[in-house]
């Protein structure tokens, strides 16, 4: 779809928040040892997928090695490496792995990207660079017109998709839906908002998140988003 190419081409461009201007490039100039041979990315990392979605997957930022060196979303470091297995696993991509732009990933019914499109140094944006991100998404999820369902991974990208949401004029529950894992909100317009610990390694080296408890967010995720 041509507006979401557009869009996507107006985000690499962006240079709204400068601590995340200065730190993206700094990190895409130095490197990480294991790395040296590449070219990084070191811009804006666009959303990623299937104009015709049924499933948003929506995080918090790139990482720094991950998505601010291949230039896509979840693209290069272990979270990236959960993701995409699940979404293989479940029939949303047609292939486990995301290595770099070129490798031949495709996403079908899905689209993945994240509330912040810079790599925020210790992967930690500030809240004005929530805000200045914001209309993205807003724009994104405009775009997306088939939505069903919604996977927000952590308690933050959770929180900034109902902001999103009520920037959006949809119609808020009360009391708010609140994060946990494998929760389920049947939202007023008809997307149903999924929670997931996030896969940072923080979580799976610790254990608080397993394959099994991540691979049930989605195939919850597959079974509303087939429904009717």
């Amino acid at each position: 779809m041509r507006s979401l190419q557009v869009l996507n081409e107006r985000i690499t461009r962006c240079t709204a928040c400068p601590r995340l201007v200065v730190y993206r490039e700094a990190v895409a100039k130095a490197k990480r040892r294991q790395f040296r041979d590449w070219t990084y990315w070191g811009r804006p990392v666009p959303g990623f997928g299937d104009p015709h979605a049924r499933l948003y997957v929506f995080g918090l930022a790139p990482a720094a090695h991950g998505g601010n060196r291949t230039g896509r979303v979840f693209t290069g470091d272990r979270s990236g490496d959960w993701l995409y297995e699940a979404l293989h696993r479940f029939g949303f991509a047609n292939q486990p792995r995301s290595t770099h732009r070129g490798d031949g990933l495709a996403l079908t019914r899905c689209y993945v990207a994240a509330a912040v499109r810079c790599a925020p140094p210790a992967n930690k944006p500030r809240p004005e660079e929530f805000e200045a991100c914001r209309p993205y998404v807003l724009e994104e999820l405009r775009r997306l017109t088939q939505l069903r369902v919604v996977v927000a991974l952590g308690k933050i990208a959770f929180d900034q998709y109902l902001k999103a949401c009520r920037e959006l004029g949809h119609p808020l529950p009360s009391p708010l839906p609140r994060f946990g894992h494998n929760v389920q909100y049947r939202l007023p317009w008809g997307v149903t908002l999924l929670g997931s610990y996030h896969p940072s390694q923080q979580n799976t080296f610790t254990g608080r998140l397993t394959r099994p408890m991540f691979h049930a967010v989605f195939r919850r995720a597959r079974s509303l988003a087939r429904a009717r």
